[in-house]
């Protein structure tokens, strides 16, 4: 059996080796297969991919917008025209389902897509201010920009950040999960054959290290991090103190309010496919299913659209053994505190044999959470789904908004009225109606609130071009005027 390949890291527009590194092994959630090991760079790495940044970004800049275009309309063709393999690689490397994979692609060409659009979106603005006097902005690029992206998603959160990013005329350092680096590989050779200048594009592997030294680096202007919260705030504290432009999205504890007008069959499967959908490991999934009233037969009907899940084909595995154990244990915890247990997937298994070897682990309900419990405050990120009674909307809501995370809040409901109170109260950055992942496409942007958000703005769509970019002002005079105003 032949040794699994080490990879590189992607500097300067060529592959760049990290000879004498540690490495950690990567492995396949879905069946425990060894499938590359991954090396440990060091702020070495990371200053020999921003300086390789540095010297070709002020060339990318000079370079009018539809010509960057151009090469993001070859990358789109190349992501399509490898579609099926990039999301297999999501899959393997991840745990995820093929089909999951394979959307997680797509839904990170809708955002290349948008950043095509700023080609032919007039950013800058100029007008006659007073008598002889105009006033005129342009959007112009930071400079060096970085990214740190988790392990859930391993094309689509990172082009959540670097097509917009490069689109505007900055280079861009990504570090990868050390949990999923092979996707964003491939995707850097990619970019490369779709004509992208050296050094435009750099992957640096490695853990904390790697981050921080990103965070840190004086020639790095601006960051994007999605993550944990624990991890969100330290990374928006190390950059916001060096002066940088940060926005670090953290965790979730997202709640779906299900009234008594629910149409059942819309709102059974748009919460166990918003709690069982990637297993569980995405800060848009369900965790807090809100009752309001009698809806027992919907609560039945939930369970017994989870219990017929296939593992390996309707869900995908955890991403390691350490975060199945975590997840066991805070069921344990929630039952031990008086949850009752409508469908236990801890012990749960694929059929496919071939998968014996993954990290699995089933769909988990538990039914009357108090409101004080763990479970119901805490992120567990899995395929758990923990359901709070209450007698009232205005119960429901106050629950939500008790909360520490604001990410998501989803209502089920045939009433617009209710809906719409939903949408205006509710504690969070992105509402749903009937819709249990209720994440916007573009050019309306991703981000939640309090916890669930370190920094200003959002991370795609319009938000995202003002995350990466800077207005300049121009004011100009060429004559004398008659009139005596404070600009003449």
């Amino acid at each position: 059996m032949s040794e699994p390949k080490i990879l590189d890291n992607f500097i300067g527009g060529a592959r760049a080796p990290a000879v004498g590194r540690p490495t950690l092994d990567v492995t396949s959630p879905r069946d425990g297969r060894l499938l590359a090991r991954v090396p440990m760079s060091t702020r070495e790495e990371v200053d020999q991919a921003v300086a390789a940044a540095k010297r070709a970004q002020p060339a990318w800049a000079r370079t009018p917008t539809k010509e960057r275009a151009t090469r993001l309309f070859a990358f789109r063709a190349l992501l399509l025209a490898h579609l099926d393999e990039l999301g297999e690689s999501c899959a393997t490397e991840s745990g995820k389902t093929f089909a999951e994979g394979r959307a997680e692609v797509l839904k990170g060409v809708e955002v290349v897509e948008f950043a095509l659009s700023l080609q032919n979106l007039d950013h800058g603005a100029a007008m006659q201010v007073s008598r002889g006097v105009t006033c005129e902005q342009r959007r112009e690029p930071l400079g060096v920009v970085a990214g740190i992206v988790p392990f859930n998603f391993p094309a689509m959160v990172p082009m959540w950040m670097f097509p917009i990013a490069i689109a505007v005329g900055n280079a861009f350092v990504m570090k990868p999960s050390e949990k999923v680096p092979l996707t964003l590989c491939r995707i850097a050779e990619l970019f490369a054959e779709a004509g992208l200048p050296a050094g435009i594009f750099s992957l640096v592997h490695g853990g904390a290290e790697v981050a921080v030294a990103l965070t840190e680096h004086p020639d790095v202007a601006a960051v994007g991090f999605v993550g944990s919260t624990p991890v969100a705030r330290r990374i928006y504290e190390l950059g916001t103190q060096r002066d940088k432009r940060v926005l670090a999205l953290g965790g979730a504890k997202n709640h779906l309010i299900a009234v008594p007008d629910a149409d059942p069959s819309i709102t059974v499967q748009g919460v166990v496919d918003s709690f069982t959908g990637c297993a569980g490991q995405r800060c848009m999934a369900a965790s807090v299913l809100v009752a309001v009233g009698p809806i027992d037969d919907l609560v039945a009907r939930v369970v017994e659209r989870a219990r017929a899940i296939e593992l390996g084909q309707g869900m995908g595995a955890i991403i390691d053994e350490a975060s199945r154990a975590r997840i066991v244990e805070a069921i344990g915890a929630a039952t031990a505190e008086g949850a009752e247990l409508l469908l236990d997937g801890r012990g749960a298994r694929p059929a496919d044999r071939a998968l014996a070897g993954g990290t699995w682990l089933g769909p988990t309900i538990l039914d009357r959470v108090r409101p004080e419990a763990a479970i119901r405050h805490h992120e567990v990120f899995g395929p758990v789904l923990a359901i709070v009674r209450v007698p009232t909307l205005r119960d429901a809501l106050a629950l939500q908004a008790d909360s520490q995370y604001g990410n998501a809040c989803s209502v089920f409901t045939t009433s617009g009225a209710v809906a719409e109170y939903v949408a205006e109260h509710a504690a969070a950055g992105m509402i749903g109606v009937n819709i249990g992942v209720p994440v916007p496409r573009e050019p309306f942007s991703f981000g939640g609130t309090k916890a669930s958000k370190f920094g200003q703005g959002d991370i795609t769509g319009e938000s995202g071009v003002e995350l990466w970019s800077n207005l300049k002002k121009i004011t100009r005079k060429w004559e004398a005027q008659p009139d005596a105003t404070w600009m003449g």
